[in-house]
């Protein structure tokens, strides 16, 4: 069983910033992307950033300059460094990874991210 147990979210004021964590443990193999998506209230869930194994971040327009996806292998976790945080960010944010063999996709529980300002 997989498990991705996320880390970090929690209240900042606008021009804060923040750490998220996500750890992926259990029978997982052949990991190929990792990465970010958020949903505030009312909206779709969007993605964030992406980050496929040997190859570039990929990032939303809207946190393009601002948050930094990166991905440690060895210990199957992959963080996102967000700074300059707005309002406009506050969401529940899930950390996702996709696997190739086989071909899957597993979410974190989500965690809440609050920007005042």
């Amino acid at each position: 069983q997989v498990q991705l147990v996320e880390s970090g979210g929690g209240w900042v004021q606008a021009g804060g910033s923040l750490r998220l964590s996500c750890a992926a443990s259990g029978s997982i193999f052949s990991i190929n992307a990792m990465g970010w998506y958020r949903q505030a209230p009312g909206r779709q869930r969007e993605l964030v950033a992406t980050i496929i194994a040997g190859g570039s971040p990929n990032y939303a327009g809207s946190v393009k300059g601002r948050f930094t996806v990166s991905r440690d292998n060895a210990k199957n976790t992959v963080f996102l460094q967000m700074s300059s945080l707005k309002p406009e960010d506050t969401a529940v944010y899930y950390c996702y990874v996709g696997t190739t063999i086989p071909r899957n996709v597993y979410w974190g529980q989500g965690t809440q991210v609050t920007v005042s300002s």
